[in-house]
Formats: structure tokens, C-alpha cells, sequence
């Protein structure tokens, strides 16, 4: 319905019109103005302005490059096998045997021995000639199509409305950040080397297979953050308990467990929570369906069913959103017992359910998480901060037989872990960022994917490529983030600025919480992303600002220095 609205030209022109008319235009309040806009914007990508041919060459460009996406995303987790006696037999049970071959199904990567991970990494990587020819051509389509609507790259047209605004700047802020990061980077391959030759003499060189395998032996070693000593702190009521009180503190929010009508839920564990404000009422619902069952697709996600709007009898469209995790069941003997990763996890998605709570936009084309891609992530990032700070966790964390709290060097312990090779890890992300941007840049491209990758791996990684290998080709993230991949390094470091500029004092905030919601929750996508970051930091950040963002977290444990300073 919304493709056949885009192709509407009574509808086009007569918003063109509008919008062409100052006095209309001077008339509107700025939300309904931003709207407007980016309504035009919608009808311009999908080429409505073009005469009828090249009209219908973008519908068909953008109905290939659908039919592209979905081809290219089932390839990316299409496993590859081998003939068995090409595998050295001792390794050969850790893989999926089927008569004469093996079945490699992923990397592998937490695999201690070497050789298994080097093995999956070669095979699962190994080039497909038709998830090439795949990616080839949705790259190309794109081009065409950014070209077709008067864009000079598909980067450029993606990225019209962001923080970031334009590919120039993007590139401008990975290169700093890359540069920033490259002593420290040299550092976390340097100890990973170090591990390996302890752990493995013959073969010391730091290969692309190893980072995530060692990084973690080197937090166990040093940290003892055994998942199991953390969990029974973390049961699923203390938790959805911390974030009340800090929803509370913070916004003056409290979650009410309510008791769905028949039929109003899709599984009989999914709780619906009613979102009250201590003076405002009710502000949302958001069903909870946090438990592990069959056919449940594993991720951990928030989406709306029910956007927030202003209605034409004055009243406000309550929200309703879902948050989806897999959580483990409880047991006779336990509750459900969260790890370190999944409260962190609980608190990301309640951050995209505050932001669609808390939105109160005229529209709904702009309400809650319907921003920018650059600018959605801010609010569950910020909450990541609040799930790592000893003075928010020790408001809930108990033991769920002894009542016992979680020691303070228990939860020093676990943000320092954190910074294990934090920059080797942010590095990667650097690197798929610059990728993805060279991909939707300038076409046509003058080498095949794979030797722009193994450019691009060399200037911004560090790790050697590794021949015969073709990592983009598993690179989910290049259709649903085309262009965008650097968002969420983008997010946090508007994030990072957020918590140091709010909440660093004092995490239970209340003037700052006001601040938050009112200058940056409330708005959804009606506003700038840009304004809303200068209404909550009261500055206008800059390239440099956001990199430093990012470095500073890498460098210092505020947690451990505000503990220290009291």
C-alpha cells in the first residue's frame, strides 16, 4: 500500500505545492514541516518526479532490488561443505558429518582449538560464484537506482536525513576513529599473540580466526567472570525490578504487570506491562515475550504494533510495542536466572520501548524508534550504561535464595573485562563500516568485492586477508544497513556523550532525566537527529567530539573512578 501511495502523483504534487508556498510553509508547526518533507523525500527515492519510463525503471529497480536482498540474505547462512578426507580426521567431529562430506555451518569462533576454527573459517568463507554474482548486482542496482533519482552514490541517498547527513562525513569519522584506535588496537593484537604462543608455541601469528577465541580466554584468566557466579543475582524479577526503580527515579515511570484479555496474546507467557507516569497515567503498553520457545526466531528485539499519534478528536493514540528476547524458562528449584549479557540485553531493549513510550509526536510516520538509523540506537545504547554502573545494579541485584547483594568487585570486575581487547573489537566494526561505504560509493566499482575487501581489511584492520576467502559474502548487515553500518558506532558515541554529560554525578538524575525525554525521547523523528544531540548535550558535537566519545571509554572505567573519587 505504501509503494502504491509513493507512486501517487496527485499526492506528490500536491505536497510539492504546498511546500513551494512560503506563507503555507511559514503556517506550519516545525513537526508537520519535517513530516511533509519527508514525505517528499519518500515519493523522490521511489522516483515519482521522473516521467513515466524512468518511473517505471525505478519501481522495477526497486522490485529487483528486493528480490535481490532476500536471495543474497539466504545465501549469507547457506552452510558449505567439504569431501572428509580433505579434513584432518582429529577434527573432524567437531563438524556435521553427511556421508562422504562436512558440513560447515558457521565460524566456529569460540572453538579452542586452532586448527578447527582456521578450518571453518576457510570453508565457510570459501567463495560462492552465484552469492557473488548476487552481490554484485544488488550493489549495481542500487547505484542505478541512486543515479535514477538524482543521487551520486546509493551512500549518499541513504544517508540524506541522518546524524551524519553525507558519506564525506562518515569516512571523515572512521578514519579518525581508526587512527585514534590503531596504537591501541596494535596493543590487544599484541597481548592475543602473547595468549596464543602461551597457549599454542608453533603457531603464534594472530590470524583472523583468533581475536574472538583468545580475547575471551584473556577475560576469564584475568576477570573470573564465569556467566554462572553472576547469574543468580540476576533473576528475571529483580531485574524487570531494577528497571523500574530506575524508570522511576529517572522519569517518574512505574511497569504494572496487567492481565491480557483472552486472545489479546500470541503465546500464553507473554506479559503485558501498562507504562504509567506518576502524574501524566498511562502512557503505552508493551508485551513482554521474553521466554525461549520453538519456531521463535532468536533474537532479542523491539517492534511496534501501535505507533503514538495525535488524534483528530484531540486525544493522544496510546503506543503499544513488543519486546522480544529468549530467555531460559525457570525451574522447579530457580527462577529465571539472567547472565551479565542478557540483563545488559533486557536493558538495550527497554531503552527502544521508552523511546516509543515516551514519544509524543503529532504523527506517526515519526513517532518513538521511526528516526533516523544513526539516532535509534542512542536510547537502548544509553541504557547499556546504566545496566554497567555499580550505584544502578546494586539497587537490585540479589542473590535470589540468600538476599544477598552483588559485591561492588564483582560488577568492577565485569566492566573491566569488558575492555579486554575493546579496541581490536571496535576496530572490526570500523572496518565493516568502511567496507559497506566503499560498497554503496562510487560505481562502477573498479575491482571485484573481494579485492575491495581485502583493501579495505588491510587500511582498517590490521589482520592479514586471508586468501580465497570472501567475508562479505555472509555480510547480512549490507541489506538491511546499506550505506548505514556505521550507525551504531555513530549511536554510541552520541550515547557515551549522553551518559558523561547526564548521568556520569549521578545516575538517578531526575532534572537530567526530564532533559533526556523532553529534548530527545519526545520527538521520535520529528526533529532533526542533529538538534535533538544539542538540546540533551547543549553543544553541538563535532567529528572529533564523537571519536573522542568512543576512545574515552576505551581508555578510562568511570565506574571504578567515580567509586574510587566517593
Amino acid at each position: 500500500m505504501v509503494e502504491k501511495l509513493n507512486t501517487n502523483v496527485d499526492l506528490y504534487q500536491s505536497l510539492q505545492k504546498l511546500l513551494a508556498d512560503k506563507n503555507l510553509v511559514d503556517s506550519l508547526d516545525p513537526e508537520t514541516r519535517r513530516v511533509a518533507e519527508l514525505f517528499l523525500f519518500d515519493f523522490e527515492i521511489s522516483g515519482i518526479h521522473l516521467d513515466k519510463e524512468k518511473r517505471k525503471r525505478a519501481v522495477d529497480l526497486n522490485v529487483k532490488i528486493l528480490d535481490l536482498s532476500s536471495t543474497f540474505l539466504m545465501g549469507t547462512n547457506f552452510p558449505n561443505k567439504i569431501e572428509k578426507h580433505l579434513l584432518p580426521e582429529h577434527i573432524r567431529h567437531n563438524f556435521t558429518s553427511a556421508g562422504d562430506h562436512i558440513i560447515i555451518d558457521g565460524l566456529h569462533a569460540e572453538a579452542p582449538d586452532d586448527l578447527v576454527r582456521e578450518a571453518a573459517y576457510k570453508i565457510f568463507l570459501y567463495p560462492n560464484a552465484g552469492q557473488l554474482k548476487c552481490l554484485e548486482e544488488l550493489l549495481s542496482s542500487r547505484d542505478l537506482l541512486a543515479k535514477l533519482v538524482g543521487y551520486s552514490t546509493f551512500s549518499h541517498r541513504a544517508l540524506q536525513g541522518t546524524i551524519a547527513k553525507n558519506p564525506e562525513t562518515v569516512m571523515q569519522f572512521l578514519e579518525k576513529l581508526s587512527d585514534k584506535l590503531s596504537e591501541r588496537t596494535l596493543k590487544d593484537f599484541e597481548m592475543i599473540r602473547e595468549m596464543k604462543m602461551k597457549l599454542n608455541p608453533q603457531n603464534s601469528e594472530v590470524m583472523p580466526w583468533d581475536p574472538p577465541y583468545y580475547s575471551g580466554v584473556i577475560r576469564a584468566e584475568r576477570y573470573n567472570i564465569e556467566p554462572s557466579l553472576y547469574c543468580p543475582f540476576f533473576s528475571l524479577g529483580a531485574c524487570m525490578e531494577g528497571l523500574n526503580i530506575l524508570l522511576n527515579r529517572l522519569l517518574g515511570i512505574s511497569l504494572y504487570a496487567e492481565q491480557p484479555a483472552k486472545g489479546e496474546v500470541w503465546s500464553e507467557d507473554v506479559r503485558k506491562l501498562a507504562v504509567v507516569h506518576e502524574s501524566e497515567g498511562l502512557l503505552g503498553y508493551i508485551y513482554c515475550d521474553f521466554f525461549q520457545r520453538a519456531d521463535k526466531p532468536h533474537q532479542d528485539c523491539h517492534f511496534t504494533i501501535r505507533g503514538g499519534r495525535l488524534k483528530e478528536d484531540g486525544d493522544y493514540q496510546l503506543p503499544v510495542v513488543v519486546l522480544m528476547l529468549n530467555l531460559p524458562r525457570s525451574s522447579r528449584s530457580s527462577p529465571t536466572l539472567l547472565t551479565p549479557g542478557m540483563m545488559e540485553n533486557l536493558f538495550h531493549e527497554m531503552g527502544h520501548a521508552m523511546h516509543s513510550m515516551l514519544g509524543r509526536t503529532r504523527y506517526q510516520h515519526v513517532t518513538g524508534t521511526r528516526c533516523p538509523t544513526d539516532f535509534a540506537e542512542v536510547p537502548s545504547i544509553l541504557m547499556e550504561y546504566f545496566a554497567n554502573d555499580y550505584r544502578v545494579v546494586n539497587q537490585f541485584a540479589r542473590h535470589y535464595q540468600t538476599g544477598q547483594p552483588l559485591p561492588k568487585n564483582m560488577v568492577s570486575r565485569l566492566c573491566e573485562s569488558k575492555r579486554v581487547c575493546a579496541a581490536a573489537d571496535m576496530q572490526l566494526q570500523v572496518f565493516y563500516a568502511a567496507l559497506d561505504q566503499i560498497y554503496h560509493g562510487k560505481h562502477p566499482l573498479r575491482n571485484s568485492t573481494t579485492d575491495i575487501l581485502k583493501e579495505t581489511q588491510e587500511k582498517f584492520y590490521g589482520l592479514p586477508y586471508v586468501p580465497n576467502t570472501a567475508w562479505q559474502l555472509r555480510f547480512s548487515h549490507l541489506v538491511g544497513y546499506g550505506a548505514k553500518y556505521y550507525s551504531y558506532l555513530m549511536s554510541r558515541a552520541v550515547a557515551s556523550m549522553v551518559w558523561k554529560e547526564c548521568f556520569l554525578q549521578d545516575p538517578f538524575n531526575r532534572a537530567a532525566g526530564e532533559r533526556y525525554r523532553k529534548e530527545m525521547l519526545a520527538h521520535g523523528g520529528g526533529r532533526e537527529p542533529m538538534l535533538m544531540v544539542e538540546g540533551v548535550l547543549q553543544k553541538c558535537p563535532s567529528v572529533d567530539d564523537f571519536v573522542s566519545a568512543l576512545v574515552s571509554d576505551l581508555d578510562l572505567d568511570f565506574e571504578t573512578f567515580l567509586m574510587d573519587s566517593e
